[in-house]
């Protein structure tokens, strides 16, 4: 019997209401129909360019969304819907983030503390000393402030904060940059031991190269829309990409020629109908416009009618 992803993720949608002048209200969908799900043992990346809402997803998932956020869809924990309850009990615990910013620790409270959340055991001290050794943190980093490190320490300090825990499920905010490569490399080697031990880790990046070192599946997330799933083996070479936006980022790669698209992502209030890649793609058809749905070809999902 297949076990229920640790987690799974369906159509969430995510819309932000503003007012332009005049008091009128307007709703931005920024996240339109984000499908992902990731298993014990597994490390999934979410890849895409700036601005395409990945940050968003980390932060539904989590709940912490801003106020004038409202969410759509479905998200399960272990084959059981996430519900507002559940996820309080489990944040921080079974359910943790490595946030992007490091905005996020307390200026405050010395990283010790922030790191063991406030737990002084032996077991604990342990750990930590385990982790500073791995990150290359000397030991009297423990009593120090965040504005007393650098940006690539504190980015360290937040990875730590992931590790220290037993978690089933860790979801990593573009989790490597300020980093040099060597310490990327081996923050994401961290993140595939985590999963090695059980737990289930979703990687949220622009840095696909890096990514495709260490992850098992890449989910390609384009101007709020999921519309590629595939296998690290499909990055090998283009040919065993199917979305052509994907294909384009295959491209964009620096050991691929560093090409780029000349055009940008849409904006969300111009958002087209349809395949949001349309007004790029040079394969586009009429059908294009209109609603596209996912599909399984060559044995990955993809949300085009043009890939074979």
């Amino acid at each position: 019997m297949k076990k229920h992803p640790v987690l799974k993720i369906e159509h969430m949608n995510i819309t932000f209401t503003q007012y332009e002048r005049g008091l009128r209200q307007v709703e931005l969908p920024v996240i339109r129909d984000l499908n992902v799900e990731v298993h014990a043992g597994e490390v999934v990346a979410v890849a895409g360019s700036s601005g395409s809402g990945k940050s968003l997803l980390a932060h539904g998932v989590m709940g912490v969304l801003p106020y004038n956020a409202s969410m759509g869809g479905q998200i399960s924990y272990c084959g059981e819907k996430l519900t507002e309850k559940k996820l309080k009990k489990l944040r921080g615990s079974e359910i943790v983030i490595v946030p992007q910013s490091i905005s996020y620790l307390n200026p405050l409270k010395q990283i010790g503390s922030q790191i063991c959340k406030g737990d002084k055991s032996k077991t604990k001290k342990k750990k930590l000393q385990e982790i500073f050794n791995r990150y290359d943190l000397k030991p009297e980093v423990e009593t120090l402030y965040p504005f007393e490190l650098s940006g690539g320490m504190n980015r360290r300090v937040l990875i730590s904060t992931a590790m220290i825990e037993s978690p089933r499920l860790v979801i990593a905010d573009e989790p490597t940059p300020g980093l040099d490569l060597r310490a990327a490399k081996r923050a994401m080697e961290h993140f595939r031991e985590l999963a090695a031990q059980g737990a289930a880790v979703l990687v949220i990046t622009h840095d696909l190269e890096l990514a495709l070192e260490t992850v098992d599946k890449i989910v390609v997330f384009y101007a709020g829309t999921t519309i590629e799933e595939a296998s690290v083996k499909d990055f090998e070479q283009e040919e065993t990409l199917r979305h052509p936006y994907t294909k384009a980022l295959w491209r964009a790669m620096p050991r691929n020629g560093f090409q780029f698209i000349e055009e940008n992502q849409p904006y969300v209030k111009e958002l087209p109908r349809g395949c949001p890649f349309v007004k790029q793609c040079s394969m586009q058809k009429e059908d294009c416009k209109k609603d596209v749905q996912n599909r399984m070809v060559r044995g990955g999902l993809v949300r085009c009618l043009c890939a074979e």
